[in-house]
């Protein structure tokens, strides 16, 4: 059925609150009635807006609408400043006019169907009582009760009005007690849900030189169902407390990050709220729902990196075959490395130029909130000429129920020159671990790891032995 809703609007019944509506302007080819919009948007789906409008106001009780309010508007969270007025009372209609919800208003009324012929285009036009919306659209005409098919036969209704709980736009109504009349400036604000926005990263990498440049993108999206016209546009980076939404009646462990971080200790030059950095857009933008938009950020070039591997042997894990090791970039955000500034958490794709110049892809991950002068190693992929064969050789048991574990690592490398893999046995943070003897000098860099950085010669092999004394 295709049902084409014509609106024959009459005069709705004057309520006994004077209604006032702020001006409206165009945007994208329709009204839009915001004002003076500023959003900061934080990355955990909520965003605060603010929204300047100037109203005219009667005195006294006075009613006023603010259309154009986000859908997804968490209405606890309204505050507004007007001068000479206080809120008595507010709602938040959301129930939004569209074909579907007019037809469920209808219910029990009667409205005008409006057939065509299609072999002579002559209408008739029938009064229907609308008796049920359920999956379909079931109405009483002329006695008979007959359901509306979708049998692709051109049919319209007709309603004499649009019910008053529907609306176009999503609208905030405010009871308004105003001490005088005149027009002045109303500053309103809300949380919301709907809006959020991410940091991606194109690294282009540069192996000969050891540099890499750069480029910072925000990612901004809007699904809060409402557009935001010409708005000063604010960033938050860093993980603000929210409890819209929460579950406490699960335990949801934090997934592991495969991307290593020395922290760093600089503060970056960027003006922070509290614990949190913030990346302000040069200039105003629309943010129109249903869209995702981009915005550089940064722009760093010639950033002093490298490139490495790296091979994690959980405990007592072997392998029958040689594994890969990871391909590891390395690089810092602090000042001397040439980047200088806070990361907020995001994914950075990699990137280096192949023997005809071009910038080819090799490689992604995600990296967590970096503060300024931290050490970075991403792990890209999994290395092709790179390998590592860890072995359980042999397990003893010991006096006081303690195990003397034997591992040998075996690291290939069949590429042209030579490599240094960072080669780390963890696991043993819950084993009560003491190592007895070592082919080659590790770092314990924690309770639950140990390094080894292990020189692989070109077109060759490195073995790694090691004893372990453990609980188990």
């Amino acid at each position: 059925m295709r049902m084409v809703l014509a609106g024959c609007m009459a005069a709705l019944v004057a309520a006994p609150l004077a209604a006032q509506e702020a001006p409206t302007q165009e945007v994208f080819g329709q009204t839009n009635a915001q004002g003076d919009v500023s959003v900061t948007i934080y990355n955990n789906d909520v965003a605060l807006v603010q929204d300047v409008r100037t109203l005219s106001l009667g005195s006294g009780r006075v009613s006023q609408s603010f259309p154009d309010v986000s859908a997804q508007i968490r209405p606890e969270t309204v505050s507004l400043a007007l001068a000479d007025a206080a809120i008595v009372e507010q709602n938040f209609d959301f129930d939004l006019l569209t074909p579907s919800s007019l037809m469920e208003k209808a219910v029990g009324q009667t409205i005008t169907l409006v057939r065509t012929n299609p072999a002579t285009g002559a209408e008739t036009r029938d009064a229907a009582k609308v008796l049920a919306v359920n999956g379909g659209v079931v109405v009483e005409i002329n006695g008979h009760v007959e359901v509306l098919r979708d049998d692709g036969l051109p049919v319209r209704a007709v309603f004499d009005r649009v019910p008053p709980a529907l609306r176009a736009r999503p609208t905030l109504s405010v009871t308004l007690a105003s001490t005088r009349s005149g027009t002045r400036p109303a500053a309103l604000s809300y949380l919301t849900g709907g809006l959020g926005w991410t940091a991606d990263y194109v690294a282009l990498f540069d192996e000969k030189s050891g540099k890499v440049d750069v480029q910072g993108w925000v990612t901004l999206s809007n699904t809060s169902g409402t557009t935001f016209r010409s708005a000063k546009t604010l960033l938050v980076a860093g993980d603000v407390g929210s409890t819209d939404g929460d579950d406490n009646t699960r335990y949801q462990p934090r997934p592991p990050r495969a991307t290593r971080y020395q922290p760093g200790t600089e503060t970056a030059g960027r003006e922070q709220l509290g614990d949190y950095y913030l990346y302000p857009l040069a200039e105003r933008t629309t943010i129109a729902d249903k869209q995702t938009k981009q915005v550089s950020f940064l722009d760093a070039k010639g950033v002093a990196a490298s490139s490495g591997y790296r091979f994690e042997n959980t405990w007592l894990a072997q392998a029958d075959q040689l594994r890969s090791a990871q391909s590891v970039l390395r690089f810092a955000n602090s000042g001397a490395a040439g980047l200088g500034d806070a990361l907020p958490a995001g994914t950075v794709r990699v990137y280096m130029r192949d023997a005809r110049g071009q910038p080819q892809f090799t490689g992604e991950n995600r990296i967590d909130h970096t503060p300024q002068g931290s050490t970075i190693s991403l792990p890209t992929g999994d290395a092709f000429d790179v390998k590592v064969q860890p072995v359980v050789v042999a397990r003893t048991r010991l006096p006081n129920d303690r195990w003397r574990t034997q591992m040998r690592y075996r690291l290939t490398n069949a590429r042209s020159r030579p490599v240094t893999v960072e080669l780390v046995q963890s696991g043993l943070d819950w084993v009560d671990t003491r190592i007895t003897e070592e082919s080659r000098k590790s770092e314990r860099r924690d309770a639950g790891s140990t390094v080894w950085q292990v020189p692989v010669p070109a077109n060759a092999e490195a073995v790694v032995t090691a004893t372990f004394d453990t609980r188990y």
